[in-house]
């Protein structure tokens, strides 16, 4: 495989992530799936993006080659500047490390590890060595203070999504990719991690969501809806009734 080597290309005044007519396709011949046809999407530094759709829409896969986990068939991933469309895997595993963070619905703790281990992870894999009041002031942030030395099995999902949150808050991401990140939890822990999120945008991190949640979706700055692989609609500051209806909409054919 050639080695790119990953420059600063010119971008719009603030933009944290560019998706510029992306294909994905799984499989070839008559079993192929287009996963994603001819998307374009751009996020604004310190924004909050949620992605609904129904079933089989291409919502992960968006969301996998936005972060560089997948690669494209064609278009253009621009993320903080930088063009990752034909980057090498070595290029892409360190952007991942340096600026983006990840949170998912299934939290992906390490269960030998405790709740300030877990948080450290990420730089400790980038070869940094985080002080002590550096993670604990990650968990501070998270509400999880007192929950330092506990082990993912004494945390309750919520404390575990919170863990999470806060690993991936350390590195201080450009973008964070979320993937059902409430679709676990209670009502208030879902509340609590909606906040979280929020409040990482008011210091200039972007978000990218994927959720079958309206009410999550809601808490977004926007939120834009797929369907067979294509960017169909988009909804800025809708509430959750707005979004659920036009999630029936879309599934419904409409």
């Amino acid at each position: 495989m050639t080695t790119t080597t990953l420059e600063p290309v010119p971008v719009g005044t603030g933009t944290a992530l560019s998706l510029t007519g992306v294909t994905r396709t799984h499989g070839t011949g008559e079993t192929g799936v287009t996963a994603l046809d001819d998307v374009s999407l751009e996020l604004r530094q310190g924004s909050w993006t949620a992605v609904m759709g129904p079933s089989g829409s291409g919502k992960s896969t968006l969301l996998q080659v936005a972060a560089g986990l997948d690669r494209v068939d064609g278009g253009r991933v621009v993320l903080g500047g930088t063009d990752i469309t034909h980057a090498s895997d070595q290029e892409r595993t360190e952007l991942r490390r340096e600026r983006i963070g990840f949170v998912f619905q299934s939290f992906n703790l390490i269960g030998s590890l405790t709740a300030e281990q877990n948080v450290a992870l990420p730089l400790e894999l980038a070869g940094r060595r985080p002080g002590r009041d550096t993670v604990r002031q990650a968990l501070a942030l998270v509400g999880l203070s007192e929950r330092a030395t506990h082990r993912p099995r004494e945390l309750s999902g919520g404390q575990q999504q919170r863990v999470a949150i806060a690993r991936a808050m350390i590195t201080r991401p450009q973008v964070l990719f979320a993937d059902e990140p409430t679709g676990a939890l209670d009502s208030n822990a879902a509340r609590n991690v909606l906040e979280l999120m929020r409040d990482m945008t008011g210091t200039g991190q972007t978000i990218l969501m994927v959720t079958h949640d309206p009410a999550a979706a809601a808490a977004a700055d926007e939120t834009v809806f797929l369907r067979d692989g294509r960017l169909v609609d988009r909804l800025a500051g809708a509430d959750a009734a707005t979004i659920a209806n036009r999630l029936v909409a879309l599934e419904a054919g409409r």
